[in-house]
């Protein structure tokens, strides 16, 4: 690694500290710059240098780490991310993969694996920690398109929700409930309220 400056965008300041101080001791890494929130990563890489890479966490407050990913992938599209996150649910990874993480590291790793992973990212390969690489495995590295209804669907669904009761919330079918699940399945890999919840709150459509 030469001369590079990475981007570091967590809620808890003892985690950005650690990292910075790891990812500086890493010969060739010049500059880290931190940032507390989606909101204050988007302003600072619209408004400076970009940096090499992005590491960022999930669940932050406001808008969540995926929906940060989204909206780098738009405006910064050439911009390398690395997921760090508590979380290794099956939901979390796809919906990761699919704003195009080129990595997702547990936070518990070692540090040692989070510059691992960045050295391979910016190698052009990809890295994910243990029993992670199994869940992305053939998740296409783009978001499929759902519909509004079908997001509807999703969030009463997830929300423990009934067909039924969807259904008379809606006003429309049991049966075109049942089809806007099987498409939500097929769309997105997930079929139980427990998954759809886990994805929702992982995109930032609704919170815990």
């Amino acid at each position: 690694m030469n001369d590079l400056h990475i981007l570091i965008v967590d809620d808890h300041a003892l985690v950005r500290e650690g990292l910075k101080a790891r990812l500086l001791a890493e010969p060739g890494v010049v500059r880290v710059t931190e940032a507390a929130d989606a909101g204050e990563a988007l302003k600072w890489l619209d408004d400076g240098p970009p940096p090499a890479l992005m590491l960022t966490d999930i669940s932050m407050r406001g808008m969540t780490g995926i929906a940060l990913m989204q909206q780098v992938r738009e405006r910064h599209p050439t911009l390398p991310v690395i997921v760090l996150s508590m979380y290794e649910h099956r939901e979390y990874v796809i919906a990761a993969v699919r704003a195009g993480a080129r990595g997702y590291v547990l936070k518990d790793s070692p540090l040692d694996e989070i510059v691992d992973a960045v050295h391979a990212v910016l190698a052009g390969s990809q890295h994910f920690s243990a029993g992670i690489a199994d869940l992305a495995r053939g998740v296409p590295a783009s978001a499929p398109q759902i519909t509004e209804r079908e997001r509807e669907v999703l969030l009463l669904v997830a929300h423990g929700r009934s067909n039924k009761d969807v259904a008379q919330r809606l006003g429309i079918s049991v049966r075109t409930v049942e089809t806007h699940r099987l498409s939500l399945r097929r769309k997105l890999g997930v079929e139980s309220p427990s998954e759809f919840l886990k994805l929702a709150v992982a995109q930032g459509w609704t919170q815990l």
